[in-house]
C-alpha cells in the first residue's frame, strides 16, 4: 500500500470514528482532498456558520449538564459536516430535550433568554428539518432519521421565539452582539466539536451522563467519572484534528494535559471533583 493511500486509510478511519459517517463516505472525501490525516474531520466554511454551531454547543452544554443522555454527551449519535453546513442525528430516547434546549425561549417574567438566540425552524425537507440562524447567517439541519421536532410545551410566561418567521427579539440581539466580541478560535473550536460527537460520546458513555458548562467567554469544560481516562479521550481528540491550526497560522499551540487549546480558546477535560487550575 502507498503512502498516500495509507493516509487516506487513516484520514478516513479517523473520520469515521470521529463523525459515525460511512467508511466509504469517509474513503471517498479523503480521496477527493476534503479531509486529510491532520484534518480528518471539514471544518465549516464561513465564520458565520462556525458562530452558529459554537451557540449550539453552548446551548446544549448549559441545558443538558448532569442529565442521563443515553451514552451520548449532547444527544448526538451522529453527525454530516460539509464546509458549508451541519446535518446531525439525535438519539430518539433524548431528541425532546435537545429540541427544547435548541429553542429560543423568553421567560418574560425575569427577561431570561435560555436556547440559541437567533435559530429559526426554516423547513422540512427529504433531507432533514433545516434550522438557521436569523442573523448572520449560519444554518443546520436534523437529519431524516432523527424523530420529529417536538416544540417544547410553554411554561406560564414563557415566549417561544423559534417560528420561521418571527422577528429577532431585542433579548436575542443584546445575546448575539455579546458573543461577537468573543474570538474567532472560540467559534472554530466549539464548531469543531459539535462535528465531533462520537469521540466525546466515549466521556459520556460508562455512566449516560456527565458535566459541562462553559466558562469564561472562550472556554468549554467537559467533566466525567475517571472511565475512560482523560488522556484517552484527549488522544482521540487530538488525532481527529480538533486542535488543528486554522488555515493560514501557525503551528499547533502549546497545551497541558487535559487542556486542548486553540488561539487563546480552551477545551478543558477533568473528572468529576477535580481541581482544575486553568478554572
Amino acid at each position: 500500500m502507498s503512502r498516500r493511500t495509507d493516509n487516506r486509510h487513516r484520514a478516513a478511519t479517523l473520520c469515521r470514528e470521529a463523525t459515525g459517517l460511512p467508511h466509504h463516505v469517509c474513503m471517498k472525501w479523503a480521496a477527493d482532498g476534503l479531509i486529510s490525516r491532520g484534518r480528518p474531520v471539514p471544518d465549516a466554511e464561513s465564520a458565520a456558520q462556525r458562530a452558529f454551531e459554537a451557540r449550539v454547543v453552548v446551548a446544549l452544554a448549559e441545558a443538558l449538564a448532569q442529565e442521563r443522555t443515553n451514552g451520548t454527551l449532547f444527544g448526538i449519535t451522529g453527525v454530516r459536516p460539509t464546509a458549508a453546513g451541519l446535518g446531525i442525528g439525535l438519539h430518539p430516547d433524548v431528541s425532546h430535550r435537545v429540541f427544547a434546549a435548541l429553542m429560543p425561549v423568553l421567560d418574560a417574567a425575569t427577561g431570561t433568554l435560555r436556547g440559541v438566540p437567533g435559530l429559526r425552524r426554516d423547513h422540512r425537507g427529504e433531507d432533514g428539518l433545516h434550522l438557521r440562524c436569523a442573523a448572520g447567517g449560519g444554518a443546520i439541519r436534523i437529519l431524516p432519521s432523527s424523530p420529529a421536532w417536538h416544540r417544547p410545551s410553554s411554561r406560564s410566561g414563557a415566549v417561544a421565539l423559534g417560528d420561521r418567521d418571527a422577528p429577532l427579539h431585542g433579548a436575542e440581539r443584546a445575546r448575539l452582539d455579546l458573543w461577537a466580541r468573543g474570538p474567532d478560535a472560540r467559534d472554530r473550536l466549539l464548531s469543531r466539536v459539535l462535528r465531533r460527537p462520537l469521540v466525546l460520546n466515549a466521556a459520556g458513555a460508562p455512566h449516560g451522563r456527565a458535566n459541562t458548562y462553559g466558562h469564561a467567554r472562550s472556554d468549554l469544560v467537559i467533566e466525567w467519572d475517571a472511565d475512560p481516562g482523560i488522556a484517552v479521550v484527549e488522544r482521540r481528540l487530538r488525532r481527529s484534528g480538533l486542535a488543528a491550526p486554522a488555515p493560514g497560522t501557525g503551528p499547533p499551540e502549546l497545551s497541558s494535559a487535559g487542556i486542548i487549546t486553540l488561539g487563546g480558546a480552551k477545551l478543558l477535560l477533568r473528572t468529576v471533583g477535580e481541581v482544575c487550575p486553568a478554572c
